[in-house]
C-alpha cells in the first residue's frame, strides 16, 4: 500500500496494545519523516517520537488515547505554522497506515515538556499496532459528499475530481469538514466554511485541517502525475461569501 492508497482507507484509531514496534520499523519511520517536504520549507519545525512502554512519555490531556508511541511536532511559530504542521503530520499518518500501523491525531494532548529549543508545540499523534481494524473501507468514511462540498462552475477534468475526492476524505477535528471547494476545469479555489458554534480554538485547529487536507491534495496529485500551483488569487480575497473565508487557489497542470 502506498500514501495514496491510504487516504482511502485510514481511520482514526483510538484502542492500541501496548507492544513495541520492531526497531527497524521506527527507523524506516524516522527516515520517512526526515525526507518529508513541509509545505512551508522556511518554517523550521521539529518531529520527536514519545516512547510510553519503558520510558512513559504519555501524552496529557482529554481524549488522548493510551498509545505505545507519540508523535508530536514542534515549530516556530510564524504565520501559517499551524497549516504547515497538517501538513506534515497527515502525510506521516498516511505512511503509518501504509505500514499496517494505527494512529490518532490527539488534538487536546499536551507534552511531557513544555517546549522544544524555543519552538512551540503544535499537536501530537498517537501510534502503534491497533486493537481492532487498522483500515476501514472509504466507504464507511462519514464525510460530506462532493456535491455538498463543491459548486461546480465548470465541468472538471478527471484528475480534478480524483484529487477532490482526497480532499473529501481527509480527516478534520470533529469531523467538522470546514472546506468547500468552487470548481472549474482545471482550477479549484479553496474556501472555509465556519461553524455558528465555533469556539475560541476555531481558527487554530482549522488551519491544521486544512494543511491536513492539503496533504491529501498534494499526495493525490503525485499519484496521478499532475502538476499543482497553492496561490493566493488577490482577485478573489476581496469577495465575501456569508460563513465563509477564502484560503488559497489549487492551479493543477497535466
Amino acid at each position: 500500500m502506498n500514501l495514496y492508497e491510504a487516504i482511502y482507507v485510514r481511520k482514526s484509531v483510538r484502542h492500541y496494545k501496548l507492544e513495541e514496534l520492531n526497531q527497524e520499523v521506527l527507523e524506516e519511520l524516522k527516515a520517512f519523516i526526515d525526507h518529508l517536504e513541509p509545505l512551508f520549507p522556511e518554517i523550521k519545525v521539529k518531529v520527536k517520537i514519545l516512547e510510553n512502554i519503558k520510558e512513559k512519555e504519555k501524552l496529557k490531556g482529554l481524549l488522548v488515547p493510551n498509545a505505545p508511541y507519540y508523535l508530536v511536532i514542534y515549530s516556530e511559530k510564524k504565520e501559517k505554522y499551524d497549516l504547515n504542521a497538517g501538513y506534515i503530520m497527515q502525510q506521516i499518518s498516511l505512511y503509518l497506515t501504509s505500514r499496517g500501523i494505527g494512529s490518532c491525531f490527539a488534538g487536546m494532548g499536551k507534552p511531557p515538556k513544555k517546549t522544544e529549543e524555543e519552538m512551540c508545540f503544535v499537536i501530537g499523534m498517537a501510534f502503534g499496532k491497533a486493537k481492532g481494524e487498522t483500515v476501514r473501507h472509504d466507504y464507511d468514511a462519514k464525510r460530506l459528499s462532493l456535491n455538498e462540498l463543491c459548486v461546480f462552475k465548470e465541468s472538471p477534468k478527471t484528475w480534478v475530481k480524483e484529487i477532490l475526492e482526497a480532499a473529501r476524505l481527509a480527516p478534520s477535528s470533529f469531523n467538522s469538514q470546514p472546506w468547500r471547494f468552487v470548481v472549474y476545469e482545471n482550477r479549484i479555489h479553496v474556501f472555509s466554511k465556519k461553524s455558528p458554534s465555533a469556539g475560541k480554538n476555531w481558527r487554530k485547529f482549522n488551519e491544521f485541517n486544512f494543511g491536513v487536507m492539503l496533504a491529501n491534495i498534494s499526495v493525490a496529485a503525485e499519484e496521478i502525475w499532475v502538476d499543482l500551483d497553492l496561490i493566493k488569487l488577490n482577485n478573489i480575497t476581496h469577495k465575501t461569501i456569508p460563513n465563509n473565508q477564502y484560503m488559497i487557489s489549487i492551479l493543477i497542470k497535466q
